[in-house]
């Protein structure tokens, strides 16, 4: 389990949960869950709490999975989830961490 700061909140690498979790104050404010088969993290379901949707997490809880799976510089990412997937569209400056076919 890794941890780090993002505008105040902590995000969490949960590898035995396999989800990156947002929280504030010890209050979960967002999800993102994913498998990884070594090679690859496919990123499934990006869920926010209802209370705290429509302030960004769950934009900033993909971002901050995406610079920590950039700065392990191991795996690729397979954007299952709708969300993740436009947030890639979003954000083309990191396409060349996506798996291709």
């Amino acid at each position: 389990m890794t941890s780090s700061m993002i505008d105040g909140f902590l995000l969490t690498n949960e590898t035995d949960a396999a989800r990156y979790t947002l929280t504030r104050d010890g209050e979960l404010v967002s999800v993102l869950d994913y498998s990884d088969d070594g090679r690859t993290m496919a990123l499934t379901r990006a869920f926010t709490i209802p209370t705290h949707r429509g302030h960004g997490h769950a934009a900033r809880v993909v971002q901050g999975a995406v610079e920590d799976i950039a700065a392990r510089g191991d795996r690729k990412v397979r954007p299952v989830c709708w969300y993740v997937a436009e947030w890639f569209d979003e954000h083309p400056e990191h396409a060349g961490l996506l798996k291709r076919g």
